[in-house]
């Protein structure tokens, strides 16, 4: 349960298997990605890494990305993997408070380093090629012979990455990942639905989120099975090439990624033109009309996809709703980067509607302090996925992990006579009514997100008054009434005040008295967002 143990047996039973490749190239195999591993462990030896010594990464996601990931972790040294959107003092505090060693960095984040981490970390290498481009020492590995100097002895327990997590909070917190908790997650992820070496993945989220990290690259690792990378951000122009090229099988996404094809392509077809707009609205035929969108939907994604897993913030029930009258091959995981990060899921043919599905093989998920007459209350997890604790900080890690091991994961779920997990929120998001009533944010957030024209949105308290932020998206709005021409831009902002009036009906009309809002604030910029794309609530509570 280490990952150089894993990768081994992968080599033995799939070596000649592609392993890695960029989208639209021949992908090495797995015997040829272990040479490319132990030449970036011999580099490692050159400059004095030794086992226990902190390695970042700092890079968008690709094969050398991977290899390089490998390298470390199988050497028993410590991946220390950052979001390639962290801002630069992020990046900056995150190698100091990491005691990093050596870095490893794409060419194209190169301005986000500081001239003052030259010194503090003189081990750099460019990942786009796996050169040195600073080193302490000789860190030229040997071309005709690779010689690893020493055989690394790594325990299950040791520690392998340290991921730092830029939350909803503010505060970023480094995480301590063991072998055993990756392995573990990736071997019981295995068993949701079988992997086999013939699929194919195609990786669209950054590898420094434990997510992709360990769903995305080590699930299919262990599997036999081959990662393709786009090259660049998944704008449409690169993102659906890839599709046709790679035809995937497996993806891993965030809501947003299905919303944006959602509310973009598939709604507008189907309510922009009145008579369209009747015919949807009646059960029988909105559901043949899903299954016609849903096979072009499967079309657009290559036509193999069998496993589309969503994870990361809530969907939207109304997008799940559509993808299963579509017969799209979702899934919705649960999980967080403390737990390596999945705590529950299950394959595309056992989705119910708004639920995570049921806890991992061999993690226990509990209900602490269920109210007494709905059963909501918060998750706490137990099991070899949940990780060895925060980085320098013991005090945090106790307050988050019990002495008998419970994980409090800070969410709010109840479980159905299944086992099945329904996420209500964020704990520390929950508003109290003024009759006691607990009102989660997000359930609005998803009732607003799905009226017309809006983008994004956060429901907050102020003044003991529920008030929903609310981001039009104003482009939208002016190309349905480019037809006005002169005074489109006044005219767009009389549009979004009567919006305001009909958004607060309609949110009012779709959930219960509790949680009516009693005003919408247009907000005029997007909100602020953590890399993976939740909005930073912190700085919109006064």
């Amino acid at each position: 349960m280490t990952l150089p143990g894993m990768f081994s047996e992968t080599v033995r039973n799939f070596g000649q298997r592609p392993a890695l490749a960029f989208a639209g190239q021949t992908p090495v195999t797995f015997k040829e990605l272990e040479e490319q591993i132990y030449t970036v462990i011999s580099q490692l030896e050159s400059i004095g890494i030794r086992h226990g010594d902190k390695v970042a990464i700092l890079a968008a996601s690709s094969p050398n990305w991977a290899v390089c990931y490998y390298a470390i972790t199988f050497m028993g040294a410590v991946a220390v993997p950052i979001l390639p959107d962290f801002h630069e003092t992020e990046i900056e505090n995150i190698i100091i408070h990491s005691e990093t060693k050596a870095l490893f960095y794409s060419s194209g984040l190169k301005a986000k380093i500081k001239p003052s981490l030259e010194k503090i970390v003189p081990n750099r290498f460019l990942v786009d090629d796996i050169t040195a481009v600073s080193a302490a020492k000789d860190a030229t590995a040997e071309s005709d012979e690779i010689k690893i100097r020493k055989d690394y002895d790594v325990k299950e327990n040791d520690l392998a990455a340290i991921i730092y997590t830029s939350g909803t909070t503010g505060k970023s917190k480094g995480v301590m990942l063991s072998h055993l908790n990756i392995c573990f997650t990736a071997l019981k992820g295995s068993k949701i639905i079988p992997i086999y070496d013939t699929d194919r993945f195609l990786s669209v989220l950054p590898l420094s989120h434990s997510y992709e990290n360990t769903v995305g690259l080590v699930l299919p690792m262990i599997n036999g099975a081959c990662v393709y990378y786009l090259g660049g951000l998944p704008t449409p122009s690169i993102l659906l090439p890839a599709l046709q090229d790679v035809k995937p099988t497996f993806m891993l996404t965030v809501p947003m990624i299905i919303e944006k094809i959602y509310r973009n392509k598939i709604r507008p077809a189907f309510t922009e033109k009145r008579v369209m707009r009747i015919i949807y609205s009646a059960p029988p035929f909105r559901k043949v009309l899903n299954r016609i969108a849903g096979k072009k939907l499967m079309a657009t994604f290559g036509g193999e996809l069998r496993f589309f897993g969503i994870g990361g913030a809530k969907l939207s029930s109304t997008i799940e709703k559509f993808l299963i009258e579509a017969k799209f091959p979702y899934a919705i995981g649960y999980g967080l980067t403390e737990t390596s990060p999945l705590l529950a899921g299950c394959s595309p043919s056992n989705t119910r509607l708004q639920s995570t599905g049921p806890a991992l093989e061999d993690v226990t998920l509990k209900i602490h302090d269920p109210d007494p007459v709905t059963g909501e209350g918060e998750i706490w997890a137990r099991g070899a996925n949940v990780m060895l604790g925060y980085y320098k900080e013991p005090d945090l890690t106790s307050e988050m992990i019990t002495p008998d091991g419970w994980l409090q994961t800070g969410d709010l779920g109840i479980f159905d006579k299944d086992g099945y997990l329904f996420i209500q929120g964020r704990k520390k998001n929950t508003i109290l009514g003024s009759g006691g009533e607990n009102i989660y944010p997000e359930e609005i957030e998803s009732v607003i997100n799905n009226f017309k024209h809006v983008a994004e949105s956060l429901v907050i308290e102020q003044k003991g008054k529920l008030v929903a932020l609310v981001h039009f998206n104003k482009e939208e709005i002016e190309e349905k009434y480019l037809h006005m021409k002169q005074e489109v831009t006044s005219y767009v902002e009389h549009r979004i005040e009567e919006l305001k009036v009909e958004l607060k009906e309609y949110i009012n009309s779709k959930v219960n008295k509790f949680s009516r809002v009693q005003s919408v604030v247009n907000q005029p910029e997007p909100f602020k967002k953590t890399p993976t794309q939740k909005i930073k609530r912190f700085l919109y509570i006064s």
